[in-house]
């Protein structure tokens, strides 16, 4: 084997396989050192100790708290499946309650329409739904769920809540349209129910903002109509049945010739708040004398 020659200003390199040979037998002999000879305790052992114990503690530090991170983060996804699940229950609990509410409200309806339907036993009636309106903040004009195919006829008297809400004034196959007593264009022959005398409801939707509307022509001699007498429809009525409930007298004043009265009265239904309604099966032209 030749000898290695290093050429001037060259830097020496040793082989790969020459420093692995040489780096085995430095650890073997070491190996052996340690388990042979007492070389490494001592001095070594006491300095190993100041570096390796405090490393060794430090991991020890370290491993515990990645732990307790370890165990926060279960715990943070267990929470939030937790509270993923909890605002599951909540929405359907939510669902729930408003279906509830709308139950209430509906029976509510029912048990007004039912009493309704009690107090005017002679008129055959069915009920029907709310399915359309006209604009505005009341029901003034509304479609119905029933139509022709039921039965339904124009003129027919609609009720609601307390009383009277108006009639039909057209129909369709499944469909009816009702105009309401608080309309611009609505009169209704009617009277009070203590005195018996005579007067004309009149509709007026801007009266209405404030939960009235008129009457006018009341002929009251004796002054014995007062503010709280009931007002239902009049015998001479030509659309409406007698004696369903309108409203109730608000307030009353002479008018400038002295002899009639007029005044304002508030309606037995709330107009705002309509979903069922009554539909008396019966025209005023078919009541028997």
């Amino acid at each position: 084997m030749s000898p290695i020659v290093r050429k001037k200003g060259e830097k020496f390199t040793l082989p790969g396989k020459y420093l692995l040979f040489i780096l085995t037998i430095l650890c073997t002999a070491l190996v052996l050192l340690t388990f042979n000879t007492k070389i490494f305790s001592g001095p070594l052992s006491a300095a190993a100790g100041y570096i390796v114990v405090p490393f060794e503690e430090g991991i020890s530090v370290v491993g515990s708290w990645l732990a307790g991170r370890s165990e926060e983060l279960v715990q943070i996804r267990e929470l939030i499946a937790r509270n993923e699940e909890l605002e599951k229950q909540v929405d359907e609990l939510t669902i729930e309650n408003t279906r509830l509410q709308q139950d209430r409200y509906e029976l509510t309806n029912l048990r007004e329409l039912y009493n309704l339907d009690a107090q005017y036993d002679e008129y055959e009636k069915t009920g029907a739904r709310i399915i359309a309106r006209d604009s505005g903040n009341w029901f003034h004009a509304f479609v119905i769920n029933k139509g022709a195919m039921d039965g339904i006829a124009v003129d027919m008297n609609v009720m609601a809540g307390s009383g009277l809400v108006g009639r039909v004034v057209d129909v369709g196959p499944n469909w009816a349209k009702v105009k309401a007593i608080i309309s611009d264009d609505s009169n209704v022959s009617a009277m009070v129910l203590s005195s018996a005398d005579r007067m004309v409801v009149s509709g007026n939707l801007k009266l209405y903002a404030s939960g009235v509307i008129e009457f006018s022509q009341l002929v009251d001699s004796d002054d014995v109509v007062v503010e709280g007498d009931k007002v239902v429809t009049s015998d001479i009525s030509d659309k409406y049945l007698p004696g369903i409930l309108i409203g109730y007298i608000n307030s009353i004043a002479p008018d400038a010739n002295n002899l009639t009265k007029s005044g304002c009265i508030t309606p037995a239904v709330d107009f705002e708040h309509l979903e069922e309604v009554l539909v008396i099966m019966q025209l005023k032209q078919t009541i028997p004398e």
